[in-house]
């Protein structure tokens, strides 16, 4: 996203929406922030022409697809020259896979992975990960429940 967008109350108001059906049709988009259909399909385009909204995702309930245990592998790498983007085509490529960060501090990466089971969680870590030689440390914590956040809007200015 460009800087200088430039968000307005009404903009706000369609991200809110957005974010928390995305299904919303435009017409009852429309209504609940109080524009025309026509003006509220006109700002929607415009805002993901300059990428304030990136597309439209569908959840999915992992334990509904026979991945019920989830788990956060906190990856250290070394060396790191040449080996980031490998590693983490790598693990994208993993079925288990949900989202991969890079990060700053003692680790270099937390993936968060969706397995089977204790024994799928411990092939994919031993298999994929660990066996890797890039990968010099793995540690694997549960993740027991997940809550989501509300709408993710800029923040605030105060004044």
């Amino acid at each position: 996203m460009a800087s200088d967008v430039r968000l307005d109350p009404v903009d706000l108001a369609i991200l809110r929406e957005l974010q928390n059906d995305a299904r919303t049709t435009n017409k009852e988009l429309a209504a609940a922030v109080g524009i025309a259909p026509s003006t509220c399909l006109d700002r929607v385009a415009r805002l993901r022409s300059t990428g304030v909204i990136l597309g439209t995702a569908l959840r999915v309930d992992a334990s509904a697809l026979g991945r019920p245990l989830q788990a956060l592998l906190f990856i250290r790498v070394q060396p790191h020259r040449g080996v980031l983007e490998p590693f983490v085509k790598h693990a994208l490529e993993q079925p288990e896979t949900r989202a991969v960060f890079h990060l700053t501090g003692a680790d270099d990466f937390m993936v968060h992975v969706a397995a089977a089971g204790a024994s799928d969680l411990q092939r994919l870590v031993l298999d994929q990960f660990t066996a890797r030689p890039e990968v010099a440390l793995v540690h694997t914590t549960l993740i027991f429940q997940q809550w989501e956040g509300g709408p993710l809007l800029p923040p605030t200015t105060s004044s």
